[in-house]
């Protein structure tokens, strides 16, 4: 299985939600689904300024397709970033302390740029596994944002949609570099990588999210027991991507063995995202 040949990544330049002064639980008057989503958003801006890094120092050392498909990838991703500085802001505004995610994502970050420029790629592969099946099940179940104003809705969408397109660059980058390894030692290396970074994703996403509960005055094993439903029970954040999430483990994975761009087309259209 392979990227699709006539596939079309197509970077959006659009703003959302400048003027918008939004309610501090801003997802539907819900605070744990505010805070699950503020949580990642948190990390967004660094992480994603992380991946750009990693995958944009071997667009010289692949093939053409390949490397034109990194340059939509990384001004997707740097548009993202403006985006969810512009999201963080307001969050800040309507009270919540990022200030301690974002040291952690620094410190985070430090460490994992000590290690070998592909072994940060495959960090880069694992995360954007991450966000694309997310994005995935976002955009199948039409209740994640239920309650959302039409801007944050919109904006959320617009992400989901780029990284479903660009769900295979770091992927592919990868698995061109190491070519030379045996099938055996890459899938291991990968899927070892995967486990760990999956782990460090759950732990410390759930982590923030109560935080930002307790801000709100929610008692820690409050907080823990109503983001642990969220997550598993309704509407199961974490169990409707937990398939998407095992495929990953598969030898002959590719991140294009499921083919979306009919989903996207479709919502899409809905939403008239135009390309600038």
């Amino acid at each position: 299985m392979a990227t699709p040949a006539d596939l079309t990544i197509t970077p959006r330049n659009l703003r959302f939600g400048r003027d918008e002064v939004r309610e501090r639980w801003w997802l539907g008057g819900k605070p744990v689904a505010t805070a699950w989503h503020n949580s990642l958003s948190a990390t967004f801006p660094k992480g994603e300024s992380f991946f750009i890094e990693t995958v944009r120092r071997f667009r010289d050392a692949v093939p053409p397709r390949l490397a034109a498909q990194i340059d939509d990838f990384v001004r997707q991703e740097a548009y993202h970033t403006r985006e969810h500085v512009a999201f963080n802001r307001q969050v800040a505004d309507a009270g919540y302390d990022v200030a301690e995610i974002e040291a952690r994502v620094d410190e985070s970050l430090a460490v994992t740029r000590q290690n070998h420029p592909v072994a940060q790629l495959c960090v880069t592969v694992s995360l954007e596994h991450f966000t694309a099946i997310f994005a995935h099940s976002m955009l199948t179940h039409g209740d994640n944002f239920a309650g959302a104003s039409a801007e944050a809705q919109r904006m959320w969408t617009w992400h989901a949609i780029e990284e479903v397109e660009h769900k295979a660059v770091a992927f592919d980058t990868y698995m061109y570099l190491t070519r030379e390894l045996k099938p055996l030692k890459r899938w291991g290396i990968r899927s070892a990588v995967f486990w760990n970074v999956s782990k460090n994703f759950v732990y410390w996403r759930s982590h923030d999210a109560i935080a930002f509960l307790m801000q709100d005055g929610m008692g820690r094993w409050e907080a823990r027991a109503r983001l642990f439903w969220y997550l598993v029970g309704t509407p199961g954040i974490l169990r409707r991507v937990f398939p998407n999430w095992l495929g990953y483990f598969r030898p002959g994975f590719h991140p294009w063995m499921h083919d979306d761009r009919d989903l996207l087309a479709k919502v899409e259209g809905k939403l008239k995202l135009a390309a600038a």
